[in-house]
């Protein structure tokens, strides 16, 4: 589609006008006086922009990173995805495995506001959480995060420091559910006060407390000197004083900012300077290894292409044929070698990623262009269709891996576009089943496969739930409403496997490829650990 040059103008204007304004803030606060130093603010760039710092709104990381710093949950997960205390002190669980009773600490405070009266604090009590709960589920509120508690058949505050979950049935996964953000504790006051202006009011318990929010262009948290948690010699968290947040749009822009030292971590790999950083085998260029510091790990995310199977339109993708001929018509291996310079595996075993107990290393796709030929060839001979064309939707951060499946398509038969349109507008298309394919990726929420072949239960068509290709099979969704109450970890297992073989043989999706956490810090940033789900843990980081 052809862009009138004016628009491209007006976009350049509006791009450097947004990393202008970032960057005086930046420096702004280097002047800013105040009781600290430098040294103790964290200072990281959000791309993608917040949306929201309510947590019954931290659909995706952008705004998990931040609410995960200003809110607590009854229960939370390590760098080693292992459900730890929280808010809850301990707990215990039914021998039937539907009841689970929390006991909470006594000490664990709101942030301060005039809200909450002359001591401008409060307790948190079970209450709260009931309170809480009860607003992820209003349909007033309208919370993506709902279906969290999608088992639950009653919750109830049995005093102030007892909270009990009922469960329709048993669900082995429910407490890793439990540590997603959603099931943050908020107060009724400030949520009674603020309404909908809550989500740019956030008051919780989190280790940080919201001070400023300026909508793509600042965000600043400050310490909470009442925070509940120690370390093991009994210091108060947090170490650092304040955390700073820009939203420089452009990757470069931040890239530039970070060699720089403005900024003290980069989450990502980007393109436009992925060759500058990194060699082809995934290590830190030989410049870079004196200046900065680069960990990297496991990552339960899957980058993918999705397929949207429903609407009247009559589309190529519509055949399973041209669906499988995808898949095997590109070499992934390739891919992650030249276009992510080794960072991540090849998808060569559906849809469940590596580093999940459930993944078994079955056989998925691998590149056989010759396969993919005669699946184009029986298509072609099947339809009558002799030009099968195809459209690629993406935002432009992953244009150079659709241009290369592009390239790799043609050859094997397959006219294929690539649309680039802005990531809010991807999110959307994809909601709203308006792309025919379209680039993607899940992140697990919590540490099980049920958050990944979730994505295909006929139940969970999106806008309600997160099946985006509204793909529908019945054996899968008897497999799955079997899963979900299966207590026996490896009989679950299987049947997770069974589910994710029949969306390797249906081919709803294109597995591009597993995904791995990569960060950079400045070098006098410590502790700040790594994770498989990619959650920013900011509690127990220093800056030296």
């Amino acid at each position: 589609m052809q862009i009138k040059r004016t628009i491209k103008i007006d976009e350049r204007i509006h791009n450097f006008l947004l990393v202008l304004i970032a960057l005086l803030v930046i420096t702004s606060c280097k002047k800013e006086k105040s009781n600290f130093t430098d040294k103790q603010v964290f200072r990281y760039n959000e791309h993608s922009n917040i949306t929201s710092l309510d947590p019954a709104f931290a659909k995706d990381q952008r705004n998990i990173w931040a609410v995960n710093q200003l809110y607590n949950g009854l229960v939370e997960l390590d760098d080693s995805l292992q459900v730890q205390p929280s808010i809850a002190k301990n707990w215990t669980i039914s021998e039937d495995g539907r009841t689970y009773q929390f006991h909470l600490r006594n000490d664990v405070l709101f942030h301060k506001h005039k809200l909450f009266g002359k001591d401008s604090t409060r307790n948190v009590i079970a209450k709260d959480f009931e309170y809480s709960f009860n607003r992820l589920l209003d349909k007033n509120v309208a919370s993506p995060g709902g279906w969290v508690l999608q088992n639950v058949a009653n919750f109830k505050a049995e005093s102030d420091s007892v909270f009990t979950i009922n469960l329709k049935q048993p669900f082995p996964p429910f407490l890793g559910l439990l540590a997603m953000k959603y099931c943050s504790v908020v107060p009724k006051e400030a949520v009674d006060y603020f309404g909908n202006e809550f989500r740019a009011n956030p008051i919780g318990t989190g280790p940080f407390h919201f001070k400023l929010w300026v909508e793509n262009t600042k965000l600043v948290l400050r310490k909470n000197p009442l925070y509940f948690e120690k370390d093991e010699k009994g210091n108060q968290l947090p170490y650092l004083e304040s955390v700073a947040v820009t939203f420089l749009p452009d990757k470069q822009s931040e890239f530039l900012q970070f060699i720089q030292g403005n900024i003290d971590f980069m989450k990502s790999l980007d393109a436009s300077y992925k060759d500058d950083i990194l060699n082809t085998d995934g290590t830190l260029k030989e410049k870079y290894v004196s200046k900065i510091n680069m960990k990297t790990g496991a990552y339960l995310n899957t980058e993918y292409l999705g397929i949207y199977l429903d609407g009247e339109e009559e589309l190529p993708t519509k055949s399973k044929l041209i669906r499988q001929a995808i898949n095997f018509g590109f070499d992934r291996e390739k891919m992650i070698k030249f276009l992510r310079n080794g960072i991540g595996s090849p998808a060569t075993s559906g849809f469940i990623p590596k580093g999940l107990p459930s993944f078994n290393n079955q056989q998925g796709y691998s590149y056989k262009p010759e396969e993919a030929k005669k699946l184009v060839a029986q298509y072609k001979e099947e339809t009558g269709d002799e030009n099968p064309q195809i459209a690629i939707t993406t935002n432009s951060n992953y244009l150079d891996l659709c241009e290369f499946i592009q390239r790799e398509l043609q050859k094997i038969g397959i006219v294929t576009k690539v649309d680039v349109i802005p990531p809010s507008t991807l999110r959307q298309g994809k909601a709203n089943g308006k792309l025919p394919i379209f680039r993607a990726s899940w992140i697990a929420d919590y540490p099980d496969a049920e958050n990944y072949v979730s994505l295909f239960y006929s139940k969970n068509f999106t806008p309600n739930g997160p099946n985006y290709t509204h793909f529908k099979n019945d054996f899968f969704d008897r497999l799955y409403e079997q899963s979900i109450k299966e207590v026996n970890v490896k009989k679950r297992y299987r049947l997770y496997q069974k589910m994710d073989s029949i969306i390797i043989a249906e081919a709803p999706i294109v597995p591009l490829y597993y995904d791995e956490v990569i960060r950079f810090t400045q070098k006098n940033v410590s502790g700040l650990g790594i994770n498989p789900i990619d959650l920013l843990n900011l509690k127990r980081v220093q800056k030296n």
